[in-house]
């Protein structure tokens, strides 16, 4: 049985569909929703102003906080009991959610998210989570 879900999310539509498909496939799970910031990179963008913070732990949850809304907005309107946790992580995507992928029962993630640069440069995160990940992966298209 699953009951504990992580679902990663980082504002774009596919992310958001994983969540509502969590929430269908799983409706009385606990779910966390995990936003991974990069760190410094040549992709740098976002992560800069969080970078030169004088809080990095608060610019981040701040930054993560709209996808947080959102998250509990698709739950709020599933039909389950599911309830929500929500975690902010700061590093590289795939290794964040390697690292706490054996804390749940599945992971269950969109196949693509984010713009364009950063799928040519950081990669599938989906698949190398699926490759990677200790606890069976839902890739949510």
């Amino acid at each position: 049985m699953i009951s504990r879900v992580l679902v990663p999310m980082d504002g774009s539509e596919m992310s958001e569909r994983a969540l509502e498909y969590a929430a269908e496939a799983y409706p009385n799970a606990e779910f966390t929703v995990l936003n991974v910031v990069g760190g410094p990179s040549p992709l740098w963008g976002e992560a800069a102003g969080i970078a030169i913070a004088d809080d990095v732990d608060a610019a981040a949850r701040e930054r993560a906080e709209p996808i947080f809304e959102r998250a509990r907005e698709i739950l709020d309107d599933a039909d389950g009991d599911g309830t929500l946790d929500t975690e902010v992580a700061l590093g590289h995507p795939v290794r964040a959610i390697i690292n706490r992928a054996d804390e749940y029962d599945t992971v269950v993630v969109g196949s693509h998210g984010g713009t364009v640069a950063e799928r040519l440069f950081v990669g599938n995160v989906a698949e190398k989570v699926f490759r990677r990940s200790p606890v069976p992966v839902v890739v949510v298209r």
